[in-house]
């Protein structure tokens, strides 16, 4: 298997757009590949943030990155995978600005919003 789309959402918050989604991975090398698809998709987003939990033979790799965003999202992302036991997964937000500044604690809590919201409706399915 190759990465594959799970869920996809999007979430507003003061005018600002943020789309997620939740892709399953065998390598954890494909977030490469999944940060172009974004940058194509949703170019008029300024970041492209993400977490990446991946565990193989007893080691566990994390990765993430809030590209540049205030705060912490990249971060936040991961602990919702590792929150919601998601090995083997990435959480990706693109965030298109609205024009109205969040402050460094209401970006945070729109990229958890968001992350949180898909992995919800994920498992509502």
């Amino acid at each position: 298997m190759v990465m594959k789309e799970i869920t996809a959402g999007k979430f507003v918050e003061k005018k600002s757009r943020f789309y997620a989604h939740l892709y399953q991975i065998d390598d954890p090398d494909e977030i490469q590949k999944i940060l172009t698809i974004h940058r194509t998709t949703y170019k008029k987003a300024n970041h492209h943030c993400y977490g990446l939990l991946f565990s193989k033979k007893g080691t566990a790799e994390e990765r993430f990155s809030d590209d540049g965003e205030v705060g912490h999202p990249g971060k936040t992302l991961l602990e919702l995978l590792k929150q919601h036991d998601l090995d083997h997964h990435v959480l990706i937000i693109s965030r298109i600005f609205g024009g109205i500044k969040l402050g460094v604690g209401g970006v945070t809590r729109a990229f958890r919003t968001a992350g949180s919201s898909l992995i919800d409706h994920m498992n509502s399915k």
